[in-house]
């Protein structure tokens, strides 16, 4: 079963003659690759033929890798990340990047290895020989490519999955246990195998399959994305007709040549010079934007408070430089019935990109002829189901795989409400993680009022008698003296409890858990917090119980690195916890208060925090939100960043007013070390001049 979704129930209802013409496609496809590339060719196979980044004349036709990654898309996706998969290719800059095991080498001689081994690899498949896949060692650096290949030239030996995470997924989904550290061919073998044992699936094709996985357990989170289509939305009829969305920055090139999020933001800088040092977070809504993939769902924009229609991604980036402008595009099926005017302006959607929450959307695309004209009402929210955030499923699933997490990051990321919107989700209230803030606290009470999650936050003075067991002055004692007696703790109590019901999951929110002395309070049951060692019993040594910790139970900690980094706690608590990083989120605080880009001015703070301090010193988007909202008036900046920001970054700069100065520029007295102090209205330009001169983007 997944998300309440049983295999053989949802094959027996996939409709097969709805993919019939998909399944043509993709074997008119397949034959394309086959005339261009046959096998019997591969071992004379000239560079230029396999390559991305060459300028080769038109009547050759793609490349190799063009044509796997570009124009097969009914052969499997392996869209998404840089060209690197390819193992190698010729950069925009002239060089040619290579794999590992063939960096230094001349790329003609490296070609020759690399396309050795393709050949080594189709013998080895065609005479049946698999496990002689595993020994090809620079295939590995493109397992995406690599096994699409395969499962293109042997349809009936692969399937066309591609990525190693989902054929993971998928592999247990039906059954099997993926094995780790193994090449995804094999792992697409192993799932090949467990298919043929199906009954659901006798008679069907591998592509059939692949589309009947993807739609009904699809292991990745869709992403929901507003992109603005040109300055105030003066693209959007091109778009709307054409089926695409497109962005600019056409100086940078195909995105595809970019490996990381640090590489593109290098380009950034040099098209876009400006003081705070170039923008990663638009470098990684441009990476975001590049790895789309079909399913993946877009709201195009006009200004702040205006749907002009809603999306499905339906194919794969592509960077066209025959377009006038915007040469960075991505197909997409337009839904024009969820076009509105909104009730209220959403601040984040000022630039160009800004990232959807779930129940937004979904309010978006309700059909309810009631709450359509006006999102946000109750009928809308009661009549589309729940999509739990990204960052609360990768909670959930942490807690799945260990038992127990501990979120990590800087004050003011939001590590606390993270935590309790987990709680909420296990809970069965995943509901009213998209409501307002007075709605989700009202629910967060009653939660810690009930039955399953506890709440509590470390400080020095907790122990072990208020966390398992010990012996507190019995209040109800009525003789002379003080009179002891023995008493649960809150873990203690919890377990008890979560062992009545063991159908039910029970959670304890440990807040600031650092700031606890972990071994003293746990004690010997740090080592009951392992799933493999629940139930199982020891003698508690204050009351010589036995005492077990049930597998029902989960525990999620918050810890500030400001205060104590991960390093600094038992390395036997950190054996038993997962941990999570929780970092400032520019998107959170996408906006403008002024001439000023607040998301720009966030990050930018943050760079040089990070640069002149550390990353654990950062400041988190919390600072700058008000009731959930990034600020939007001078004078809730001024206050928020005199008040709270100049504080926290005085307090770390303690006795070291340089420090101070490198941070804040020309915002502090060269003389004093003071911060300057200025009318609210004087603040916003000053913070723009100093962090955000030149940031582009804002383009809603």
């Amino acid at each position: 079963m997944t998300n309440g979704v049983d295999v053989r129930t949802a094959a027996a209802e996939f409709d097969r003659t709805a993919v019939a013409d998909a399944e043509s496609a993709a074997e008119d496809e397949r034959k394309q690759v086959l005339s261009q590339f046959p096998l019997e060719a591969w071992a004379e196979l000239p560079l230029e033929r396999y390559a991305l980044g060459q300028a080769a004349p038109a009547e050759a036709g793609p490349t190799y890798c063009q044509l796997l990654e570009f124009r097969t898309p009914n052969l499997g996706s392996m869209r998404g990340g840089s060209a690197a998969k390819h193992i190698m290719y010729r950069h925009v800059s002239g060089e040619w990047r290579l794999a590992a095991p063939l960096r230094g080498t001349d790329p003609q001689d490296a070609w020759v290895e690399l396309r050795g081994e393709f050949v080594r690899a189709f013998d080895a498949v065609g005479a049946g020989d698999f496990e002689a896949l595993d020994d090809l060692e620079v295939l590995r650096y493109g397992p995406t490519l690599v096994t699409k290949s395969r499962a293109t030239y042997f349809p009936q030996q692969f399937l066309p999955i591609y990525a190693a995470e989902h054929l993971r997924t998928f592999v247990t989904l039906l059954g099997g246990e993926p094995q780790a550290g193994v090449p995804a061919s094999r792992t697409n073998r192993q799932l090949r195998e467990l298919v043929r044992t199906r009954e659901e699936f006798e008679g069907w094709t591998g592509r059939e399959v692949m589309r009947f996985l993807y739609k009904h357990f699809n292991p990745r989170q869709r992403a929901i994305w507003k992109i603005a289509p040109g300055e105030r939305g003066r693209l959007w009829e091109e778009c709307r007709d054409g089926g695409f969305i497109c962005v600019g920055w056409d100086e940078l090139g195909d995105l595809g040549q970019y490996q990381s999020d640090t590489e593109l933001k290098q380009a950034l800088d040099a098209h876009w010079p400006r003081s705070s040092g170039g923008s990663l977070t638009l470098a990684r809504r441009l990476l975001a934007f590049r790895d789309l993939e079909a399913g993946d769902r877009v709201v195009a924009n006009r200004g702040t408070d205006e749907v002009l229609a809603t999306g499905r991604v339906d194919g794969s980036y592509r960077y066209d430089p025959d377009r006038p402008e915007f040469h960075h595009v991505v197909p997409v099926a337009w839904d024009l019935s969820h076009a509105r005017k909104l009730s209220k302006p959403q601040h984040g959607w000022r630039s160009t990109f800004a990232k959807v929450d779930p129940t937004l959307f979904a309010r978006f695309t309700a059909h309810d002829a009631d709450s359509a004209s006006v999102p946000g009402t109750d009928q809308a929210q009661a009549a589309v189901p729940v999509a739990l955030p990204e960052d609360v499923q990768t909670v959930l699933d942490a807690l799945e795989r260990k038992g127990q997490v501990i979120l990590h990051g800087p004050p003011g990321t939001g590590k606390t409400r993270l935590a309790l919107g987990a709680a909420l989700a296990l809970d069965g209230r995943a509901d009213v993680l998209g409501a307002d803030a007075g709605q989700r606290a009202e629910a967060q009470a009653e939660m810690l009022h009930g039955e399953h999650v506890r709440m509590v936050t470390f400080h020095p003075s907790y122990g072990y008698e208020d966390f398992v067991e010990g012996f507190k002055p019995d209040l109800s004692a009525t003789g002379p003296g003080l009179t002891l007696a023995l008493a649960d703790g809150l873990f203690h109590d919890l377990c008890s409890r979560a062992a009545a019901h063991p159908d039910q999951t029970f959670l304890l929110v440990v807040d600031e858990i650092n700031r606890g002395d972990l071994p003293r309070i746990f004690g010997e049951l740090i080592t009951l917090l392992e799933l493999d060692k629940r139930n199982l019993p020891v003698v508690l040594p204050v009351s010589k119980r036995r005492f077990s910790v049930p597998p029902n139970v989960r525990v999620i900690g918050t810890m500030n690195t400001a205060d104590r980094s991960i390093s600094h706690l038992d390395a036997a608590v950190r054996r038993r916890f997962a941990f999570l990083p929780v970092g400032p989120d520019p998107d959170a605080v996408s906006g403008t208060v002024g001439p000023l880009d607040l998301a720009g001015f966030f990050e930018s703070l943050n760079t040089r925090i990070a640069r002149h301090l550390d990353a654990d010193h950062q400041i988190g988007h919390a600072y700058l939100l008000r009731d959930g909202e990034p600020i939007a008036t001078e004078e809730d900046l001024a206050a928020a960043f005199h008040h709270e920001v100049i504080p926290l970054l005085e307090d770390y700069c303690l006795g070291r007013a340089e420090l101070l100065h490198r941070i804040l520029g020309g915002l502090v007295d060269a003389d004093t070390g003071r911060p300057l102090l200025m009318p609210p209205q004087d603040l916003a330009d000053a913070l723009a001049s100093e962090f955000t001169s030149g940031v582009p983007g804002t383009d809603a």
